[in-house]
């Protein structure tokens, strides 16, 4: 298969429960790799560099940066299915998608095709359809990609994938030497807005620029700001300051390109205005084929052979004591004997692969891809749409209040995958869980979304276990009434995921300890919740303690965070208990303990 190479002596053999079937690439982040799982899944492994994992800053954000991508719907993107971000070398795998990059078909360096190019118009309107989808499911968990080029956009027959989301912006934690060491760039010159060029904060606008550079090089088979041969510093002048040069672009998708581009972030349009404006099309459920037939019939014979691809012997995995994120549900094997099969029992399912891509690329069979009907997204889920966002309420057991808080990402899915992620806050534990979506309906026959839940992160560790099946249904006022176990709650809409710390809130705040002897101060940054936000170091006569704890919820200039784990010990040192951080009339800031006789504390903002 085209981009896979045979594995050296220097690749390991397994990756976690994933054995290594060949090398598809390496670049500055690391190396990736083809790989199975034990139940048959195809995957794509990536290996962070041992460079980066050195680096505690870049660990700590890799590892917010890959729970958040986990609740990424996979519809337009390569699901993030495991990882083990604690690992001496933490790698990610995610669902491989087979099919050329666009910057390969775009380019004529894939091989199988004969007239390379600029796609056709009915292509690039669905293009931008899908790409546009991609960045509404990414955005909506609180991620920014920061990196989207036409080499993270796979082509494949059902529609466009968008790959290395969430893992860039962990790049942005590492030091200068290690950079240059590892040959890692933020960014790909031709392919950055203005606001990465200026070194300004890259948020939303900034991918939207992007999904325009990757328009226009679709359209004409260039690089609209030119290319880094002709002078990096050239490239990232005309980003900022120059027009993009999109002669040959079609009309039909010119005005959409331009829009993209525009210099000001708030002049582009917003991921659902450009799915608006390019979306399905009249003409029933059905569509032609998004691709050229060439091209089409190229993928086919892509996918045959990846299914013809043996798993290499090798015995086992290595036995592993890490701490690791649940994987997905992998999908069904390709067949279910008792024994291994031979490799000719795969012979009917791959003839009959053959000749449905085939009579697809010649007669033009009608696909259903991304026209017509509901949109593709909608119809490839189960969850209906009323479900779909980040909910949260209070937790009621036996009718009683609790205390304690419980939230919701939802997102597209079908029954059988993880569409769900839970978060539970007490005073003295924040438990995480996936939730697999088992059925539609509840015991009554009414519309739910009943889950079965595994819970991937404890804090404090063994504190938190599963409590069996979750039920979500429509409650009155556009809520979720949640149960489970005896538990309850109103959950109530809120924003998404997203990085919400009020700026008068960021910053390092200070005060001296009780003893009169060092002090403690307390660090906030900006991140999405479910992240790390507050980094607490106390310098006192035992030493110097330093923890860490996690945004669970942002309203107003209130944050509430989850109990502290201690990152750095020292005597006297201790993990503590949730708590509330907000700003005095008088601009100091008050933090009080969830659960707990402490008293609140008044912190001064460091000089």
């Amino acid at each position: 298969m085209d981009g896979l190479r045979e594995l050296t002596a220097d690749d390991p053999q397994w990756i976690g429960d994933y054995r290594l079937l060949s090398r598809l690439g390496s670049g500055g982040m690391g190396r990736v790799y083809l790989a199975r799982s034990e139940g048959g899944r195809t995957v794509a492994v990536k290996l962070v560099k041992a460079e980066l994992a050195a680096e505690e800053e870049f660990r700590d954000r890799f590892r917010a940066e890959v729970a958040a991508a986990r609740r990424v719907g996979g519809r337009w993107t390569a699901p993030v299915l495991d990882a083990d971000t604690e690992a001496p070398v933490p790698w990610v795998a995610t669902g491989y998608i087979a099919g050329p990059t666009l910057s390969e078909v775009v380019g004529g360096t894939y091989g199988r095709i004969r007239n390379p190019g600029p796609l056709p118009l009915y292509s690039l309107q669905r293009l931008a359809y899908g790409l546009a989808c991609a960045l509404r499911d990414i955005h909506g968990v609180g991620l920014v990609h920061r990196d989207l080029k036409p080499s993270n956009v796979l082509l494949t027959i059902d529609g466009p994938r968008v790959i290395d989301f969430g893992i860039a912006r962990a790049l942005d934690a590492v030091g200068d030497r290690t950079r240059t060491r590892t040959g890692t760039v933020l960014g790909s010159p031709s392919f950055m807005s203005p606001e990465q060029v200026r070194g300004h904060r890259a948020g939303p606008p900034s991918d939207v620029f992007c999904v325009g550079s990757v328009l226009a090089y679709a359209a004409t088979g260039r690089q609209p700001f030119g290319s880094p041969a002709s002078g990096f510093h050239s490239v990232m002048f005309k980003i900022a300051q120059e027009e993009p040069e999109l002669t040959g672009a079609p009309d039909g998708i010119r005005g959409l390109i331009q829009d993209c581009l525009s210099k000001d972030p708030d002049a582009r349009p917003s991921p659902r205005e450009i799915a608006d404006r390019t979306g399905p099309v009249p003409g029933g459920p059905f569509a032609a084929p998004w691709l050229p037939a060439e091209l089409i019939a190229s993928l086919g014979q892509h996918a045959v052979r990846l299914l013809d691809t043996d798993t290499p012997p090798g015995g086992r995995p290595p036995t592993l004591t890490s701490t690791r994120l649940s994987p997905a549900p992998a999908s069904p094997p390709l067949a279910e004997p008792s024994a291994p099969a031979p490799r000719r029992r795969r012979l009917p399912l791959l003839l009959a692969t053959t000749s449905a891509i085939a009579a697809a690329a010649a007669t033009a069979v009608a696909v259903p891809l991304l026209s017509g009907g509901a949109s593709a997204d909608q119809s490839a889920s189960d969850i209906p749409a009323r479900f779909v966002g980040t909910w949260s309420g209070p937790m009621l057991r036996d009718g009683e209040p609790t205390g304690q808080q419980r939230r919701f990402v939802i997102t597209n899915g079908t029954v059988g995958e993880v569409v769900a992620n839970s978060t539970s806050l007490g005073a003295t534990y924040e438990c995480r869980s996936d939730g697999k979506l088992v059925s539609v309906t509840a015991h009554d026959g009414h519309p739910a979304l009943r889950l079965d839940t595994k819970v991937v992160r404890s804090v404090p560790a063994g504190r938190c276990a599963a409590l069996g099946e979750h039920t979500l249904q429509a409650g009155k006022g556009g809520t979720l009434n949640w149960a489970a176990a005896g538990r309850t709650a109103t959950l109530h809409r809120t924003g998404p995921a997203q990085a919400a710390v009020p700026a008068g809130l960021i910053g390092t705040w200070q005060r001296p300890n009780a003893d009169g002897y060092g002090s403690r101060r307390l660090t906030l940054k900006q991140a999405p919740a479910g992240s790390t936000v507050l980094t607490t170091v106390v310098a006192g006569r035992g030493g110097r303690c330093t923890t860490h704890a996690d945004l669970f919820a942002a309203e107003g200039d209130r944050l509430t965070l989850g109990p502290s784990v201690v990152a750095r010990p020292a005597p006297g040192c201790a993990p503590g208990n949730s708590s509330v951080l907000r700003l005095n009339p008088d601009g100091t800031l008050h933090h009080e303990f969830l659960g707990h006789d402490k008293q609140p504390r008044t912190y001064s903002r460091a000089k």
